[in-house]
């Protein structure tokens, strides 16, 4: 098997599209680290016997296996945050429905109630300028008989 000391001159140079980002220094180091710890670890397998091939296989596997098993979780743990979020929207939606309806019930209530009063207060006005009447016509009598007892009364100290 080949063995790369510098992995730089190995490779091509790619074309760069106009809206491709080039790879920072850091992010190609880490590249040229996977590729060599994977042929270090492709050598290391051919130098074992046999028995030991499966373990080293198990290891890039595993390795493999916990990038999938993080993205597994990852998309676990977003569908259950998205659907903790829609259950959260969802109730608060039912409590500002409960409110809405809650407040147009008083708002009916209290409407009646207003009518009921409104009804009250224009029978105790009737009534009031009922009694007011009355009330004027019963002193306007009352001085009637005033004048009549005083006349009466008048004519009775002549006798």
């Amino acid at each position: 098997m080949m063995s790369i000391k510098n992995p730089v001159h190995h490779m091509q140079n790619p074309v760069l599209e106009e809206n491709h980002n080039p790879l920072t220094p850091n992010e190609i180091h880490k590249l040229f680290s996977l590729v060599l710890e994977s042929e270090q670890q492709q050598q290391q397998q051919q130098q074992q016997p046999s028995s030991n091939r499966s373990s080293s296989s198990s290891e890039t596997n595993r390795s493999i296996y916990t990038v999938e098993e993080r993205k597994h979780r990852r998309m676990a743990s977003n569908r259950e945050s998205a659907r903790r979020s829609r259950r959260r929207k969802k109730t608060h939606v039912e409590n500002i429905t409960n409110e809405v309806n809650r407040l147009k019930i008083e708002n009916r209530e209290l409407k009646n109630m207003l009518c009921v009063l409104s009804h009250d207060c224009h029978l105790v006005q009737s009534d009031s300028d009922r009694l007011l009447s009355e009330s004027i016509y019963l002193q306007h009598k009352l001085a009637g008989l005033h004048q009549i007892l005083a006349y009466s009364t008048a004519q009775q100290l002549q006798y």
